[in-house]
């Protein structure tokens, strides 16, 4: 007889991610008796035994021989040293994708939006959440925003693709390209790209400050939304918390060869252990999880299971409204009361109607090598830590000059924080001790070497140079931002 088991690896997570794991897999087995569960080290467990990325070996061998993951929240510790597992899952896993629906269940899960039902769609890998950071002075931090066109091409296709095969109409992209041209105007420009191919569907871009606001206040206005992936983790909790309760917000990180599924929410210490915590959106997860995995009648007939039991006022504390709900029930009791409804149907929300493969991944990116822009470095910016007692930007426009006489350079201007404070400053701009210096070349030839020599005679006068960038073109284009206050 063939073996027809399915093997899924779960990491239970930590706070109340234990509680909320044990009542969704008891959820799933009871539907479906094949499905066979191994448990993995993720978080607290993993940081305590000294590895510093949170992630067990077991976890990582049990997604290669696997290709998903089934995982609670985690709670990363305070302090350096210690990564987020999260982050290291998405991007090791090349999970560039992450989908988190937000439906709202009014009446029976009173919402200020009935009838939301809007998908954010969430670059996974790239942004500010490459974590790369630095100290660079006393005073000034960095965090550095990278945004490829790689990471810009498969998510924005992947939500073009998502949308024609669920018969969504209209997709909004979000960025703050008004004030970042370069990184966020990327992705807006490959966004209207790869629109002209999906003439089916509508598309529009929104700032993502007034697409925010519109998500809390308006969301019957969008459909998917497509942005990345600091904006999309903030809007997703915005429009789970608006259609009703973040706690049933289910999240799909989706690569070319795994998936992790995770709750959106987080591990709420401060209610582990009290068997009060809704074990729903993990649960929700998980149905996107079996309709990866091929089993869509399965998450079909544990949804409508669960549409039932809230239908039926069974309301765990974070739903319940006395005028609402009939019964207050902790998480254990709740994944009872909806394994007691298996094989029922809601009798007045819509019916989940999930196919099989309408989660599939895309083919991963593949570069072009036409059309390829001529590069070409036209000069170097300097970070400076130089805390002068006087902050004079003259004083220190001075010494610039000096080291740059009888090189190819010119000082072009001098920023603080991104606003220009030489030439031509305004005395009332705050200065810290982190100064940026700007020197175009004067020749066309052999830049990027006599760079060296320029920051060598910065250094002989006693400067420090905490970072260079240098200045290309691309095609003729500037391939570098102008200051605040520059001409």
């Amino acid at each position: 007889m063939a073996n027809n088991t399915t093997t899924i690896p779960v990491a239970p997570g930590d706070g109340i991610g234990p509680e909320i794991t044990d009542a969704t897999v008891r959820i799933l087995q009871a539907a479906d008796p094949s499905l066979k569960f191994i448990y993995t080290t993720v978080g607290m467990k993993a940081y305590e035994s000294g590895i510093a990325a949170g992630v067990g070996d077991d976890t990582w061998q049990a997604i290669r021989d696997h290709g998903v993951l089934l995982k609670g929240p985690i709670t990363t510790p305070q302090g350096g040293g210690y990564k987020s597992v999260n982050v290291t899952l998405r991007k090791t896993l090349g999970l560039y994708a992450n989908m988190r629906p937000c439906i709202s269940y009014h009446p029976y899960v009173k919402s200020i939006h009935p009838g939301m039902d809007v998908v954010i769609i969430r670059e996974n890998e790239e942004d500010t959440y490459a974590g790369i950071e630095h100290r660079q002075s006393e005073e000034v931090y960095q965090c550095l925003k990278l945004i490829t066109r790689p990471g810009c091409e498969r998510i924005i296709r992947y939500a073009f693709e998502y949308a024609r095969s669920h018969n969504r109409k209209k997709i909004t992209c979000m960025t703050k390209d008004n004030i970042m041209k370069i990184t966020d105007g990327l992705f807006h420009d490959v966004f209207k790209e790869i629109s002209q191919q999906y003439p089916d569907i509508e598309s529009d871009h929104m700032i993502i400050d007034i697409g925010a606001a519109r998500i809390a206040s308006r969301p019957h206005d969008f459909d998917v939304v497509v942005t990345t992936n600091l904006y999309g983790d903030i809007i997703s909790d915005i429009a789970a918390e608006v259609s009703g309760s973040i706690g049933l917000a289910g999240s799909l990180n989706l690569g070319a060869g795994a998936a992790m599924f995770e709750a959106v929410h987080g591990s709420a210490p401060d209610i582990t252990g009290r068997d009060i915590a809704n074990p729903s959106g993990l649960l929700m997860s998980a149905l996107m999880m079996l309709v990866y995995l091929g089993k869509a009648d399965v998450a079909n007939t544990i949804h409508n299971a669960w549409l039932r039991t809230i239908e039926d006022g069974y309301h765990t504390r974070d739903m319940f409204k006395s005028e609402l709900s009939k019964d207050l029930l902790g998480t254990q009791a709740f994944a009872d009361a909806v394994i007691e409804r298996l094989g029922r149907v809601p009798l007045n929300l819509p019916h989940a109607e999930y196919q099989n493969n309408d989660l599939s991944t895309l083919p991963d990116y593949v570069p072009s090598t036409d059309n390829r822009a001529k590069k070409h470095c036209v000069g170097v910016d300097l970070f400076l830590n130089w805390d002068d007692q006087e902050r004079d930007p003259e004083i220190l426009a001075g010494m610039l000059l000096a080291a740059a006489n009888d090189t190819n350079f010119d000082l072009k201007m001098i920023t603080n924080r991104g606003v220009k404070v030489y030439p031509d400053g305004n005395p009332q701009t705050l200065k810290t001790d982190h100064w940026r210096c700007r020197f175009p070349s004067r020749v066309e030839e052999d830049i990027n070497r006599q760079i060296p020599s320029l920051m060598a005679r910065v250094n002989e006068i006693g400067l420090d140079i905490v970072k260079t960038e240098n200045l290309y073109t691309f095609d003729s284009e500037p391939g570098y931002s102008k200051a605040q206050g520059e001409g």
